[in-house]
């Protein structure tokens, strides 16, 4: 009677190609040697393997529906030509291989380097949990102004998902959400889990972003401080001055300055630094340095005149 190859993948004969492949990929990983060492074990595997590469195939699938087993192994007449026998090759690995692609395609199931025994099944359909890849990681860069604030960024990632048939992969767009607190601190990590590339023999990376301070024209940002430097004049530097200032909320402040500006001088104002993620009330400090412009020449009179005053 021959071999019934849709019996053997327990598929019905009416079914479409990405069902063959699909039966075949569940029942390739259940009676792979490497992960079950049951007796009869691989003459099972051989079997799937021999009824996915007739079934996989439209030209021997054909045959095989219209004449059976036996004129397909043996050779039919069609279309005034004879068409040679099948025979399997009978390697199960080497289908296995061509399949799932790759030189050791079962080492993305397994990690499998050195054992001797096989490892723990996952208990689902006789298939043990693939490993995932690592993390795949993306600076996010930000403002100051967007740290200080807070903010929600969308970012449009592109990876690979899993088609109907189990087996390809295609290359879409999806956005993702991010929702920045006030006062994060650069380095930090936010993950979307699994949100990597599909895969047949992996579960998808995570997707980490890390966060990163945008160079700012004005500010500095150490900690929760935020540092300026201030450029003024000398006779400002001598007599004092007051600092014009737009903070990073939009609003204008003006800081006063009475003291001498001598080298290595910082004016420190309490409250107009960074936000705590963890305490948006608690504010770090603004400290200010300063630039003081001399001038590039000096009359004599007025040489005189700074010598009296000083």
């Amino acid at each position: 009677m021959g071999k019934d190859y849709y019996l053997i993948l327990g598929i019905k004969r009416s079914c479409q190609s990405m069902d063959v492949k699909r039966a075949y990929r569940v029942l390739a990983l259940k009676y792979h040697p490497d992960s079950n060492r049951e007796v009869g074990t691989k003459d099972r595997f051989l079997e799937v393997s021999e009824a996915y590469d007739v079934l996989s195939d439209l030209e021997r699938r054909a045959i095989y529906d219209q004449f059976g087993e036996e004129a397909l192994k043996v050779g039919v007449p069609c279309d005034g030509k004879f068409l040679e026998g099948y025979a399997y090759h009978g390697d199960y690995l080497r289908t296995f291989h061509e399949f799932f692609g790759g030189d050791n395609p079962f080492a993305d199931y397994f990690n499998v380097s050195g054992l001797s025994e096989p490892p723990a099944f996952s208990g689902v359909a006789g298939l043990v949990q693939p490993r995932q890849d690592p993390p795949v990681e993306r600076e996010l860069q930000l403002s100051l102004e967007e740290i200080y604030l807070g903010c929600t960024k969308k970012m449009k990632i592109s990876r690979r998902v899993m088609n109907e048939d189990g087996v390809t992969t295609s290359l879409k767009d999806k956005i993702l959400t991010i929702r920045i607190n006030p006062g994060i601190q650069e380095g930090t990590k936010i993950t979307f889990p699994k949100e990597g590339d599909q895969g047949p023999n992996a579960i998808p990376a995570d997707i980490t972003f890390i966060i990163r301070d945008k160079k700012h024209t004005r500010f500095i940002r150490s900690g929760l401080d935020l540092k300026y430097t201030a450029r003024i004049k000398l006779v400002e530097a001598l007599s004092g001055c007051t600092i014009p200032m737009h903070t990073l909320d939009g609003r204008e402040i003006r800081i006063p300055v009475n003291d001498i500006v001598r080298p290595g001088y910082t004016k420190e104002v309490k409250g107009e630094g960074m936000p705590s993620i963890d305490n948006t009330d608690c504010m770090g400090n603004l400290i200010i340095s300063f630039d003081v412009i001399f001038p590039m020449k000096l009359s004599e009179e007025k040489k005189t005149a700074i010598k009296k005053i000083l």
